[in-house]
């Protein structure tokens, strides 16, 4: 942001400065007034006779005046003043003058008088529970879209993955309702008694209604934003809704990053790529992603896309993650209760099905000896019949798959607390594109800062290959929205000031050469006497008094004056 953000962004935290900086003033004003109270002598004393005067209700009290109409052209009068943005002075003329390329590109805004509407989401079960959990709000929305088009208008949606939805153009009702039905995608084919698999040849029990979860959806309208509020900030005037606007183009690009298979984190967006890729130890590697957000700038309107990174666990088997997680080399030396701890709430994907699942916790007793209730159908009369079976005896006998070490292991749980289900540990892979939240330790840490080091030109390369890839061209409220956004970078002016000067002892100056300051054989300008001063010896091997030697000897060549120890 050297050329085109630097000023809008400037001022507005000075702006905060000087409000947080009035309330140390206040703060001081209050106390020095509590102080002064006790200081104050005490109210004379009441007569003997005197009663107090009942103070009045408010009840009591006559109703305030109504207030006189206004006239809609006084309303206007008293109407919010606009905002402008705070001109820059001028330009500096020192230095040589030099052309830069930033990671910004320009974005052409078609003059337009839509609005964006703005409406309230309220997600919610078929009970009328509120839904919490994450990622279901946009599973649900895009489900919505496809079911009832028509009833929609055949909108598109801007959608949060939260509270807000936004449309271009209003939607056919203030209040809208629907029913949305949503494939319960977790669940995979697991049967409703719990079981690991179903191997039973009556297809039918796949569609039961235990794989599908109904949602109520209510769209409330909210506000309309305005699009001439970007329009008006690009002339350097800034209503109260140019930031709305801006935040609604936001989270359309969010959207569409969503859409293409990315991890979002708030404004950052991660490919599933295994060349951004960097493992970083301990089943912990660092994604490689980009950073975009629109800008309002005294240049217009432009698209910020830069480099950002974030971590991830590593994907592949659980037990590669374990063993790498907690730097054994043989899953029998695997501590199961740290792994509880660190595979919980991870999404996996198991084999043969290809079913993907979130982990609960593991199972209490190894794979061997994990029983549960398999509900087959009786050969003769064709009622069910409950057996109790191992976990490892099931996937083996029944299903005919090879286990060949998962028998000793716990097994991975993947059910509800009243209704566990379980999966040998071998056949569970961990799916990519999963935050590790946890802190890393000083050597992860130091390895992605050394990992993550871009050459300009090699970012310059990213950059450029992440806007072609985003395709954001394509998007259809962008489109809607007249924004078309530049392929090269923006191309800005600089200057090149004057590397400052070090004055040295002996009226020497120290000048830079790459980017340093060499003080060999230079004396500090203002020196000091060390008069007093001692060295604790910790090693029986170091020669005391030759180290005292060199100090003063180093001293002195740098204008320090010292006296050696007695």
């Amino acid at each position: 942001a050297l050329s085109c953000g630097g000023q809008r962004q400037g001022f507005l935290p000075c702006a905060l400065d000087q409000f947080s900086g009035s309330a140390p003033r206040d703060h001081c004003w209050f106390a020095e007034m509590e102080s002064h109270s006790d200081d104050l002598p005490p109210p004379p004393p009441l007569p003997p006779n005197a009663e107090p005067i009942k103070a009045e209700s408010a009840d009591d009290l006559p109703p305030p005046p109504p207030l006189p109409p206004i006239k809609p052209e006084e309303a206007k009068k008293i109407s919010k003043p606009k905002r402008a943005l705070i001109a820059r002075p001028g330009f500096g003329k020192r230095g040589n003058p030099i052309q830069l390329v930033t990671n910004h590109f320009k974005v052409s805004l078609k003059t337009t008088d839509e609005f964006f509407h703005h409406y309230y989401v309220n997600l919610k079960y078929e009970d009328d529970r509120p839904v919490d959990g994450k990622g279901v709000g946009r599973k649900v929305i895009d489900k919505l879209a496809q079911t009832y088009p028509s009833e929609l208008a055949h909108k598109d949606f801007a959608y949060d993955g939260e509270k807000s939805l936004f449309t271009i153009g209003a939607l056919p009702q203030i209040n809208n309702e629907f029913v949305v039905v949503l494939e319960d995608v977790s669940s995979g084919k697991t049967p409703a008694n719990g079981s690991p698999g179903n191997d039973s040849p009556d297809k039918k029990r796949v569609k039961r209604p235990y794989q599908t979860k109904t949602f109520k959806v209510e769209l409330s309208f909210a506000a309309r934003i305005p699009m001439s509020a970007i329009a008006m900030a690009l002339k350097g005037q800034e209503s109260e809704h140019t930031q709305e606007a801006i935040r609604v183009i936001d989270i359309i690009l969010r959207q569409h990053s969503s859409k293409q298979g990315c991890l979002l984190v708030r404004q950052s967006f991660f490919h599933n790529n295994p060349s951004n890729f960097v493992d970083l130890g301990g089943g912990v590697m660092g994604c490689r992603g980009f950073h975009s957000s629109f800008r309002a700038t005294q240049s217009g309107l432009s698209l910020n896309i830069d480099v950002s990174t974030t971590m991830i666990v590593k994907p592949g088997p659980v037990v590669d993650f374990l063993l790498a997680n907690q730097k054994v080399d043989h899953p029998n030396k695997i501590d199961w209760a740290k792994a509880k701890r660190a595979l919980k709430n991870l999404r996996i994907k198991t084999s043969p099905a290809n079913t993907e699942y979130k982990i609960v916790g593991l199972s209490e007793r190894n794979c061997y000896e994990q029983m549960f209730s398999l509900k087959q159908r009786n050969g003769g009369n064709g009622d069910p019949e409950a057996i109790e079976i191992s976990v490892y005896d099931y996937f083996v006998k029944n299903r005919g798959i090879e286990l060949r070490y998962s028998g000793d292991f716990p097994c991975i749980n993947v059910g509800k607390p009243r209704r566990p289900t379980y999966f040998p540990i071998e056949l569970c892979q961990l799916v990519p594109l999963q935050r590790y939240t946890k802190s890393l330790s000083t050597l992860q840490r130091s390895s992605l800062v050394e990992k993550s080091r871009q050459k300009p030109q090699e970012r310059m390369s990213v950059l450029s290959d992440v806007l072609k890839r985003s395709s954001y061209d394509t998007e259809p409220m962008l489109k809607a929205c007249g924004i078309s956004i530049a392929q090269g970078f923006t191309q800005v002016s600089g200057r090149v000031l004057q590397a400052p000067k070090l004055k040295a002892g002996n009226g020497e100056d120290i000048f830079t050469r790459n980017g340093r300051w060499n003080f060999n054989n230079k004396r500090l300008a203002r020196a000091c006497v060390v008069d007093r001063w001692a060295v604790v010896n910790f090693s029986a091997r170091c020669n005391t008094m030759n180290l005292v030697n060199d100090l003063i000897k180093c001293g002195g060549m740098k204008g320090i004056v010292g006296f050696p120890l007695t």
